[in-house]
């Protein structure tokens, strides 16, 4: 007994939800109306009784379809499908495509302009999800809703589903796209690309918000007055806005009319790489002078090497082996960047080393420039390098509660000659 009267509270829930559309649809009209106006007045009172008007809704409904993918803003003038995938052909979770969009889809509509309230009174809100879905998943409450009469609740329910149905077979048209995609039997796919109405418009919302919204302002403004701000902001470089529909955007789709017929495509483009130009270090007596040093001044070896010191500074059990993972880490990003920068200097055109100004040690001459000079070496010239290395960086990283000894020392040199190793059989590989 007490869940038929549920059900009965919420079927009139649900009919007073939809009243209220009517009514304020009505209104709307009345107020354009002049005083002198009666009979119009009266005949469109009586066109939003609820179920005249809902009949008519039920008629007119056929002159619309829900869709996820378009095909007029490929050409306004094409005739052939649209389609709704309400389950997503593709889920490669690597791709983005509609099927990324999950729970956050919004649905289009295409037809007939002059009869997208109906969709508007589709997409109401009514308790446990829109009209439409409720319909959709056969609620009962949501049917009675509409009619006292059962008959005709369940005629206008069905006839709402349909806006979900193409109204014709499968066609393409003239003026749609086509790409002739080969097999490997000979023949070929013809393939007819649509619009992907939802997932645009997600995007849009995305953009507007990551560019509009009152935070994103507040932090844009922040910056260009030299301020601190609390959060982040979102720029996008070289954006490209499409317009669909022209001054009636509602002829293309609802969604389009709601992006007041704009669409956004980022640039596909691939990267344009500027590299810094690499100079020599020809006034240098050794890459590995404490702060002077080439390669102790890029920026990326100071703030590791900083990280690292700091990093060393506040460990408190140095047995610990989380402690000791981490430190490995870091010093292994210092030795990609000395492998970046090794790399950098062997690609400038050989024989830079010769030049008259250059006052670099001749051991690094021969480590840094493939034609620094024919003399022989004696030694083991690279130990002597990666002792050089080794120093430096024990000077660099060193506390007083954490001081860098001859251990320290032993493995960065053997890790900077590994690393010189690997970087020499690659190079013969090339060659």
């Amino acid at each position: 007994m007490v869940s038929e009267h549920a059900e009965a509270n919420q079927h009139l829930e649900i009919r007073a939800i939809i009243d209220a559309f009517i009514q304020e649809r009505l209104h709307a009209k009345l107020d354009k109306l002049k005083v002198e106006e009666e009979d119009k007045r009266q005949a469109l009172l009586a066109e939003h009784q609820r179920d005249v008007w809902l009949a008519d809704a039920a008629r007119r409904v056929s002159q619309l379809q829900l869709v996820t993918h378009t095909l007029k803003p490929l050409h306004p003038d094409a005739r052939g499908t649209s389609l709704y995938l309400q389950v997503p052909l593709c889920d490669a979770p690597e791709l983005v495509a509609t099927h990324t969009l999950g729970n956050q889809r919004a649905d289009d509509v295409v037809g007939n302009a002059a009869a997208l309230d109906v969709y508007k009174l589709l997409k109401l809100d009514v308790g446990q999800g829109t009209l439409l879905q409720q319909l959709r998943d056969g609620d009962a409450a949501t049917v009675a809703a509409l009619s006292d009469d059962p008959a005709l609740a369940s005629q206008w329910a069905v006839a709402f589903l349909a806006i979900a149905q193409s109204k014709s077979a499968v066609a393409s048209h003239t003026l749609a796209r086509q790409i002739y995609f080969p097999l490997a039997t000979g023949g070929y796919h013809l393939l007819a690309p649509l619009f992907p109405t939802s997932l645009v418009h997600r995007l849009h919302q995305q953009l507007q918000q990551d560019r509009f919204d009152d935070s994103a302002k507040a932090a844009r403004a922040a910056k260009a007055k030299g301020e601190s701000f609390a959060h982040g902001y979102s720029d996008y470089p070289n954006l490209l806005a499409q317009k669909f529909g022209g001054s009636k955007p509602q002829n293309i789709s609802q969604l389009n009319s709601e992006r007041g017929g704009n669409a956004y495509l980022l640039p596909s483009l691939p990267p344009m790489w500027q590299s810094i130009a690499i100079k020599p270090p020809l006034r240098h007596v050794s890459v590995f002078l404490a702060k002077r040093g080439a390669f102790a001044r890029r920026p990326q070896v100071r703030q590791l090497t900083r990280s690292l010191h700091d990093f060393l500074a506040r460990a408190a059990d140095w047995n610990n082996k989380d402690i000791r993972d981490s430190r490995s880490r870091l010093v292994q990003a210092i030795l990609e960047e000395l492998t970046d920068f090794v790399l950098e200097l062997q690609a400038l055109t050989p024989g830079w080393s010769r030049d008259p100004q250059c006052r670099l040690d001749v051991i690094e001459q021969r480590w840094l420039d493939p034609l620094a000079g024919d003399a022989e070496l004696d030694g083991d010239w690279r130990g002597e390098v990666a002792s050089r290395f080794s120093r430096w960086l024990n000077a660099e990283i060193a506390t007083d509660k954490t001081p860098m000894g001859d251990d320290e020392f032993h493995q960065w040199k053997q890790e900077m000659l590994a690393m010189d190793h690997r970087l020499r059989e690659e190079r013969s590989h090339e060659l």
